[in-house]
């Protein structure tokens, strides 16, 4: 992620929190109160915004010190240190509640999508997020799913044309979607199509289409659609795709399985910042 779009959303996050400066710490530490503090984990999981907490504090004040013990991506445990901060009492709980908030939900993502990814272990098909994210903080969530192991789909309506039912009943049709999309977009751009049988798949792929989505389908239409292409489009399933039912989807030979899920309804994770004696 680009340091300037980061800072974007940090000087907002920044500024809901401390509109007026922090009138509790103001009021009762001394300006020059200097303090030592660890982020502290209350539990297990993969780590994901560690460095956007160190930019949090830094924007704050470019005097603490920041000395990560673990890297975005790695796994901790309960009661690891993940990191230690040295500097002015009152900056550092200026920073606290912002950085922190960034740090359990980016690390909830990631924690989550690592149980998905080894769920698959072994098998072809790679776990995908979707735009199912928070407004404003997309990349941010995206990048906590790489952490664990998942994949980017497509981050904004602009990267890739993705066909949908709604378009179908607007044009009329799975095959004149396509063909008006093939017809308007360069080569380069990827068209998917959302199909909810084997005709629509047949109709997408017979037109040009570069990936197709099986959304909501059963096994046993999803495993008559896999018979059917046979390796002529990459397959995606999506729809209320839960943990324990991927390795089944897996085994049916698709190549991607999109869960929004991971950045929709993923459970932040207890990390805290606690000041040493």
């Amino acid at each position: 992620m680009k340091i300037k779009e980061l800072d974007k959303i940090l000087e907002i996050s920044l500024q809901e929190d401390l509109p007026q400066g922090d009138i509790t710490s103001e009021s009762c530490i001394s300006p020059r109160s200097s303090s030592e503090a660890v982020v502290l984990a209350k539990e297990g999981g993969v780590l994901a915004g560690i460095e956007v907490a160190e930019r949090v504090f830094k924007k704050i004040d470019s005097r603490i010190e920041f000395e990560k013990s673990f890297e975005d991506g790695q796994e901790f445990r309960d009661g690891d240190i993940l990191a230690r901060l040295k500097g002015n009492s009152v900056s550092i709980l200026k920073g606290e509640r912002t950085a922190l908030n960034f740090l359990q939900r980016m690390s909830g993502i990631a924690t989550k999508t690592k149980k998905f990814v080894q769920a698959l272990e072994g098998a072809k098909t790679k776990i995908l997020d979707t735009r199912k994210t928070t407004p404003g903080l997309r990349a941010l969530e995206k990048y906590a799913v790489k952490m664990g192991g998942g994949e980017n789909h497509r981050h904004n309506l602009s990267e890739m044309v993705m066909i949908k039912d709604n378009h179908i009943k607007v044009v009329g049709s799975v095959s004149e979607a396509v063909k008006r999309a093939r017809k308007k977009v360069k080569k380069r751009v990827k068209i998917e199509v959302e199909t909810q049988n084997l005709a629509e798949v047949k109709e997408a792929v017979e037109n040009g289409a570069d990936i197709v989505m099986l959304d909501n389908m059963p096994m046993e239409k999803m495993r008559e659609v896999l018979t059917w292409v046979k390796g002529k489009v990459p397959v995606e399933v999506s729809g209320e795709v839960v943990l324990n039912k991927i390795r089944d989807i897996a085994s049916l030979g698709v190549d991607f399985i999109s869960v929004g899920s991971l950045t929709h309804s993923f459970k932040s994770l207890d990390i805290s910042l606690e000041f040493l004696d």
